[in-house]
């Protein structure tokens, strides 16, 4: 079963367009074009059939031979079946031959006609194992027998006649045309068929005969292991493992399908980025989303696919996974202690099936649903066992306690009381999740009688479960709430629980919050709760006014009723909207906040004082102290899964960013992205920090791919925040990608994204140099010098954030040397490194750097634009700033290709008259571009370009291109040479 079944047909003779593969067939062509072999390997529904697809398309369009065959199941055991089905696909002029050819002397049944070559193969007796050796035992020996068992009843000659009749008829091919050979599912090949295709491509690889085979075998899988082992068809082969989607992939495959992207990144965890999984699960969505985050049943599909992969298991690997489903952490060393020898075998056997992924040594079902459906077909006193083992051999406290609960499914209600004490010591820990579970089975446990008490553990399931990401469980303790004689004050409680699950998405949850309006009336108590969500998203929507009209109601309630955790929520929230606006006056009410007595751990660390403190200490470039505190927060919330671990994680990626941390930025990023997709939070704010850590020490082209993702999700879900933020990392990532206009007229997007929004001010967002330093390269120096001096007044002169006007200095540098006045430029670039040192952020030192070296090139100074290059690119190897580092070795080998390059000096005045757009265009035209190639490169027209080069000729005092070339002796910089950063 693979993808193929849910993707769209594809014409005959044209590439099928792939998502996330492009590396996979670059590399399997590359190996084809060598006169190589491949081999793609991975799980059910990881997409090789769609790869085989396209790599068999490509050489179709190339006029090659390509023969198609897949092994099956319930065929491996029918001798010579696979070969059999080549052969008919052979030109027919070629195979009428085949009794006249030298193998008429071979016993009669191999002198028919091919398509008779799998009766012939029965006729003489038994038939072969489809258990194919390793590649080392059949590749050490042209002549090696057949891989594993056989029919003794077959003679050696039999076996002969196949692969060399096979081998004839494909070296009479391949004297025309080169011959490709995809073999599918080649677990299940037969034998004889396995033996005769490895003997063809060893012996014919040279002329032109090859062989993409695609086999469900794991990386790593021992032979043997799976019912049809490894096999590869020639020993040089290169083996490539089929990866699963990452998010922004599977996201751009569901691009014509309409899902929000949060959907579509629960859609990527639940099944562990497996393409064909991931459509049946998107079968649920055909006919509507449900609302405001409601976990989608289970499509019968992917019910049915589930029972017919587990049918495929052994009796004991079936039992090992329903031990795997019953644990809430499952790992091999738990199964295992807890009875299950053979666990890591039966754990992969299950993994080759695509039930399941194994990540950092534990074990996640692929979909979750998995874990249910086994628990569903086992009978009670079976779970009661496996609980009983569970609870022997489980680490913690908690744990044990919920095992021995589902072992004694009847109401209890000592053991109710057990389990809420467990739950609450769970809640002081942090673990949110098994907090939820416990509370819930309380709940399931308790006797009918007193109502209430059962009322409330179900309120308190719903408040932790959504601190916990759990959506499912927290929909099913508030419906069991709504449903029953609750009092107000539960009743609004899970819905505040249903809104805290929303996450950034509170736009869409108008209908939840006109309900708890509706409860919570005249009560105080409870408006002010809700009040501050309210003031939460206003100011997610970008309306800081009527967020901060919500926090003055929600602040007169919490001191009405002398709720002093409230107050000093809502007091961290005023203090976030008043820096948001840019205002100073969010200190004060910080101030005030945390006077107040400290908060208990209740899973909402991100709305507490202190937090917003570690953040206000980032904004005001105090990062070592933010730092710190940030880590501390970590060592509490560690334990848990939910938004406020995201949102600590979150700020230590951006925090080591900035301090030149590049590989802990990247590690805490990808921790907060796989909570976020885990838990089924919004993934806007999780991937804009992704883009952040990419963009300084990963890949540019994953931070482009994250920030578009991300700004798509935040527009879904109105969030003008991260809207604006994501904006800003997208437009700086075009940029150093070398698209200089794309990269300003994204961050302009941000300016009329403003207009009467809540986007964050120059202070907390700082953008407005990077766009200023893009257009002065672009020429539109007035333009910039108009942004930087609205900036500089915006931003004032408060030592707060001052980081931000170094930002503002380096692209005043910039404007400087557009204009010509490189010595005063040179010293504003030193001015702003010196700053940037001492606040402890070498990354923007080294930028000062690369842009210095930028200018003395410009100048025709190659000593000193060599000794600023090279110590930038010292800084950014310090740091891993792997993209920072490749751009510092272009700028020192443009400087070695000016110092080597014996043409005539461009003249200081000349270099003077262009400005930095005409410089673009010079250099490309050099360089020998044509004007539709520089129009197309600049975004440009073909008119403008030939326009620009009229003024270039007229000023350098030239008449040609060729003429043009001898000007650029190192006195012109290249596009993309200087980015903002």
């Amino acid at each position: 079963m693979d993808v193929r079944a849910a993707q769209p047909a594809v014409r005959k003779g044209t590439p099928p367009s792939l998502v996330g593969r492009s590396a996979l067939l670059t590399s399997v062509e590359a190996r084809l074009a060598a006169d190589g072999s491949a081999v793609l390997t991975g799980p059910s529904g990881i997409g090789k059939t769609a790869l085989l697809e396209a790599v068999g398309a490509a050489a179709a369009a190339r006029g090659e031979l390509v023969l198609r065959v897949a092994g099956t199941e319930t065929e491996r055991w029918v001798p010579c079946s696979g070969l059999a089905e080549l052969l008919d696909q052979l030109p027919g002029t070629l195979t009428a031959q085949l009794p006249r050819e030298r193998l008429t002397g071979l016993p009669e049944p191999h002198s028919a006609a091919p398509g008779d070559l799998a009766a012939a193969g029965e006729e003489g007796g038994g038939a072969a194992s489809g258990e194919a050796s390793g590649a080392a035992s059949g590749d050490e020996h042209d002549d090696a027998g057949p891989i594993g068992r056989s029919s003794t009843d077959r003679s050696p000659m039999d076996h002969l006649a196949c692969r060399l009749t096979f081998r004839g008829l494909l070296a009479r091919c391949a004297e025309e045309r080169p011959v490709l050979l995809l073999i599918d599912d080649a677990q299940w090949l037969d034998t004889e068929s396995v033996n005769a295709i490895r003997y063809t491509v060893r012996r014919l690889g040279a002329r032109g005969v090859r062989a993409v085979v695609a086999g469900r075998w794991p990386d790593g899988f021992a032979p043997g292991e799976a019912a049809g082992a490894t096999w590869s068809p020639a020993p040089d082969a290169l083996h490539l493992p089929v990866p699963p989607l990452e998010p922004d992939e599977l996201a751009e495959l569901f691009d014509s399908y309409g899902l929000p992207v949060r959907v579509v990144n629960t859609l990527h965890s639940d099944s562990g980025g497996n393409p064909f999984l991931a459509l049946a699960l998107g079968g649920a969505f055909t006919d509507r989303i449900p609302r405001h985050w409601r976990p989608a049943p289970l499509p019968q599909r992917v019910q049915a696919v589930i029972v017919e992969r587990l049918a495929r298991l052994s009796a004991e690997a079936r039992e090992t996974l329903l031990m795997a489903a019953l644990a809430i952490r499952p790992t091999t060393d738990l199964l295992r202690r807890a009875g299950r020898a053979e666990a890591a075998r039966e754990i992969r056997e299950a993994a080759v099936l695509g039930l399941l992924i194994t990540e950092g040594g534990g074990i996640r079902f692929t979909p979750p649903a998995v874990g249910t459906v086994l628990a569903e077909s086992a009978e009670a006193a079976h779970l009661a066992r496996v609980h009983r083992a569970l609870a022997a051999v489980v680490p913690d406290a908690a744990g044990r306690a919920r095992h021995r609960a589902l072992a004694d499914p009847g109401p209890n209600a000592e053991l109710a009381h057990s389990l809420v004490t467990a739950a609450e010591q769970a809640v002081r820990q942090g673990s949110h999740r098994m907090a939820a579970e416990l509370y819930r089975l309380a709940a399931d446990r308790s006797p009918a009688e007193p109502a209430a008490e059962r009322l409330e553990w179900l309120v308190a399931a719903a408040e932790t479960g959504a601190n916990g990401g759990l959506p499912d469980l927290v929909h099913r303790s508030a419906e069991a709430v709504l449903a029953a004689d609750a009092t107000r004050a539960q009743r609004v409680r899970v819905r505040l629980a249903i809104l805290d699950l929303s996450g950034q998405g509170l736009a869409e949850m108008g209908e939840v919050f006109a309900a708890a309006l509706v409860d919570a009336e005249g009560d105080p108590s409870l408006l002010g709760p809700l009040r501050l969500r309210m003031a939460l998203g206003a100011l997610l929507n970008g309306a800081s006014e009527r967020a901060e009209q919500e926090a003055d109601l929600a602040l007169a309630h919490a001191r009405e009723t002398g709720d002093t955790a409230l107050e000093a929520k809502v007091l961290a929230v005023r203090a976030n909207i008043s820096l948001i606006e840019g205002r100073g006056d969010y200190a004060s009410d910080l101030r005030r906040a945390r006077r107040l007595p400290e908060l208990p751990l209740d899973g909402q660390m991100h709305t507490t004082p202190r937090y917003i403190a570690a953040y206000c200490a980032v904004v005001e470039d105090r990062l070592a102290e933010a730092r710190d505190e940030l880590l501390r927060m970590l060592a509490l919330v560690e334990r848990g899964s939910g938004e406020e671990v995201v949102h600590v994680l979150r700020n230590l990626s951006e925090v080591a960013v900035r301090t030149g941390r590049c590989r802990e930025a990247l590690d805490f990023a990808d921790r907060a992205m796989r909570i976020t997709e885990e838990a089924a939070l919004s993934p806007g704010p999780a991937w804009y920090h992704g883009a952040l850590a990419e963009l300084a020490g990963g890949s540019v082209r994953r931070a482009i791919a994250l920030a578009e993702r991300g700004l798509r999700a935040s527009e879904q879900e109105n969030d003008v925040i991260f809207q604006s933020r994501l904006l800003h990392v997208l437009g700086l990532a075009r940029m150093r990608g070398g698209d200089i206009r794309a990269g300003v007229e994204t961050l302009w997007r941000i300016d009329a994204l403003g207009e009467g929004r809540g986007v964050p001010s120059p202070l907390v967002l700082r953008w407005h140099g990077d766009l200023a330093q893009g257009l002065a390269q672009l020429g539109d120096v007035e333009l910039a010098e108009g942004v930087i001096t609205a900036t500089r007044a915006a931003v004032g002169d408060r030592a707060r954030g001052i980081g931000v006007t170094g930002r503002l200095d380096r692209a005043e540098a910039a404007v400087l040397a557009a204009r010509g006045e490189h010595d005063a430029a040179v010293a504003q670039l030193l001015k702003a490194a010196a700053l940037f040192e001492r606040l402890g952020q070498p990354l923007e030192v080294g930028h000062c750097l690369l842009e210095q070296a930028r200018i003395e090139r410009r100048r025709r100074r190659a000593g000193p634009a060599r000794h600023a290059a090279s110590d930038a690119l010292e800084i950014f190897l310090r740091c891993g700033a792997r993209p920072w580092a490749e751009q510092a070795r272009h700028r020192l080998a443009r400087l070695d290709m000016g110092l080597r390059d014996g043409s005539a000096p461009l003249g200081a005045t000349a270099r003077a008259s262009l400005t930095e757009g005409e410089q673009r265009i010079a250099l490309l035209v050099g360089q020998g571009a044509t004007n539709q190639q520089v129009a197309n490169r600049l975004f440009l027209s073909v008119k403008t370009v030939e326009a620009s080069l009229t003024r270039i000729y007229r000023k350098l005092g030239i008449r040609s291109r060729a003429q043009l070339g001898s000007f650029l002796g190192g006195g012109l910089d290249g596009p993309g040479a200087s980015l903002p950063g």
